[in-house]
C-alpha cells in the first residue's frame, strides 16, 4: 500500500452558537437542521466523486460527533474504524467562551497587551491571539499557545500514525473546528499571518508522506458540499 495518506479535514456543521455568532471554543450546541443537511450533502459529493475512507476521526465534541454520524451514514460505512481525540478540539476560549464573537474579537481582544504591537488586526498570527487569550481569561482555562500548537499537530500526527500502524496510505476522513483547522494549516504550511476562513461543512486536504511530512493541498474547500447539493435538488 502507498506511504502517502489523504486527510479530508472537514469543519462541522452548522451549530446554533455558529448561526446566531457566538464563539463556542470548548462549549457546546447541537447542528441545526440546515447544518445536517449540509453535511448530508458533503457525504453525498463525496460519494459521487467515488472518495473512500479506510479510517475516521473526531473531536470529542459532541457537534463533530453528530457530524461524523451523519457522513458515515451517507457513506454508507458505519463501520469504518472510527477515533474520537480531544487534541483536535476547538480552542478554548476561557471565560468568553460563548460569549459573542462580535464582542471577543472586536471588543475585548483589541484591548490587549498582545495586540499593542499589531499593525493590522485582521492579520494577527494564531500566537497573538492566544497571547490575548490568556491575558483576559478571568478563569485560567485559556491554554498558551506553546499547549495550543502542540496538543493540534500531535492530533493530526496520531491521524496518520493510526493508519501507518494498519499498513499505511489511504484516505482518512477528520472532523474538527474551524480555528483547529486553521491553526494546523499554518503549522504546516509556514504561513502564521494567512488565516483564511475555514466555512462549515468545507473540506481541508491534507497530504502526509513518510518522507516528506504534512503538505497542504487545499483548504476550506467547499465544491463536495455543493456537488452534493446539486444531486440532491435533482431528486
Amino acid at each position: 500500500m502507498s506511504e502517502k495518506t489523504m486527510l479530508y479535514i472537514v469543519r462541522h456543521g452548522l451549530t446554533m452558537f455558529n448561526t446566531i455568532g457566538r464563539a463556542q471554543g470548548w462549549s457546546d450546541t447541537p447542528l441545526t437542521k440546515k447544518g445536517e443537511d449540509g453535511i448530508r450533502e458533503l457525504g453525498v459529493g463525496f460519494v459521487e466523486r467515488g472518495i473512500e475512507f479506510n479510517a475516521a476521526f473526531s473531536s470529542d465534541s459532541g457537534r463533530t460527533i453528530l457530524t461524523m454520524d451523519i457522513l458515515l451514514e451517507e457513506l454508507g460505512n458505519p463501520t469504518i474504524p472510527y477515533q474520537k481525540d480531544k487534541r483536535i478540539r476547538e480552542w478554548c476560549f476561557g471565560s468568553l467562551d460563548g460569549g459573542y464573537e462580535g464582542v471577543l474579537f472586536d471588543g475585548i481582544l483589541p484591548r490587549t497587551d498582545a495586540y499593542k504591537n499589531a499593525k493590522d488586526l485582521k492579520n494577527l498570527t494564531y500566537q497573538e491571539i492566544a497571547d490575548g487569550l490568556i491575558e483576559i481569561d478571568t478563569a485560567g482555562w485559556a491554554q498558551p499557545w506553546s499547549v495550543i500548537s502542540e496538543r493540534i499537530l500531535t492530533g493530526f500526527e496520531n491521524c496518520v500514525q493510526a493508519v501507518a500502524n494498519q499498513g499505511g496510505g489511504g484516505n482518512v476522513l477528520v472532523v474538527s473546528h474551524g480555528m483547529t483547522i486553521g491553526t494546523f494549516c499554518s503549522l504546516i504550511h509556514a504561513q502564521e499571518n494567512q488565516r483564511g476562513h475555514i466555512d462549515n461543512g468545507s473540506v481541508t486536504l491534507v497530504e502526509y508522506d513518510k518522507s516528506e511530512g504534512f503538505k497542504l493541498v487545499k483548504a476550506g474547500d467547499m465544491s463536495y458540499q455543493k456537488k452534493g447539493q446539486e444531486i440532491l435538488n435533482r431528486l
